[in-house]
């Protein structure tokens, strides 16, 4: 595949709970190297669109492809997709009786041959670049908030992977420590050449890191928008885009 295909690519993609339908002829592309920030109200399903992207829900109708291949193939299909994304969830959803070594080896355990050696260099090597060189033997409830993101980002990134999924990355942060962790996001995609896909509703995260972002229309329940932020924002396709990036709370 040319290094300027897309690397996710939804076509028509339609979801649903049922006969209740939330998003309805999704058709987009997520760029290589790109950091795609997926946006909307309440309701709008940027959760539910996530699940969809990381194989969590399968589509009825309309495809995902990843690097060219069909989302909606076999479980040991998937499977293999799965190695090659790393997830970050909202609240981190570290394991509370595992030190962050131990989060963070769990995926190369799982997944990988290598001798506990390796894993702990690696580990070691992972904490270190979300700025948690020491705190290998710490406890989930021994740091804060913001160092739990890092160690789940940590996690995340554990198994080399060629998309990274934020789902709310900045929610129960400070300002403070969700600047750094916009930071962070920043300097991955620049320094390993990462794709990012950002879950979020914080207009100042969306502005600060975003290449490009999709509006999920809760009334037309179809995506009305789509480009950078400070675009969508300076020339608004309609008027809900405009109200959603130019409100003043959160």
């Amino acid at each position: 595949m040319p290094d300027d295909a897309p690397i996710i690519t939804v076509d028509n993609l339609t979801l649903a709970y049922g006969s209740f339908v939330v998003m309805q002829d999704l058709t987009f592309e997520i760029r290589r190297g790109e950091i795609f920030a997926i946006m909307g109200g309440s309701g709008s399903g940027k959760s539910t669109l996530l699940k969809h992207l990381i194989g969590l829900q399968t589509a009825d109708t309309g495809r995902i492809q990843f690097a060219g291949r069909e989302m909606n193939g076999s479980e040991e299909a998937l499977q293999d997709m799965r190695r090659e994304i790393g997830v970050l969830y909202q609240h981190g959803a570290l394991w509370s009786s595992m030190t962050l070594a131990e989060n963070v080896g769990l995926p190369l355990e799982e997944y990988t041959d290598l001798p506990p050696d390796d894993i702990r260099r690696i580990v070691s090597l992972k904490l270190a670049l979300v700025g948690l060189r020491g705190f290998e033997g710490f406890y989930p409830h021994e740091i804060s908030g913001g160092m739990q993101k890092r160690g789940a980002l940590a996690r995340a990134m554990a198994l080399d992977p060629a998309v990274l999924f934020f789902d709310e990355p900045s929610s129960g942060l400070d300002p403070v420590s969700a600047r750094r962790l916009d930071d962070l996001i920043l300097q991955i995609r620049d320094s390993l050449d990462t794709t990012v896909v950002v879950v979020s509703h914080d207009l100042a995260s969306i502005f600060a890191i975003a290449d490009r972002a999709l509006y999920l229309d809760i009334e037309t329940r179809t995506a009305s928008a789509l480009g950078p932020p400070a675009d969508l924002r300076d020339d608004p396709p309609n008027e809900r885009v405009r109200q959603f990036l130019t409100r003043t709370a959160a």
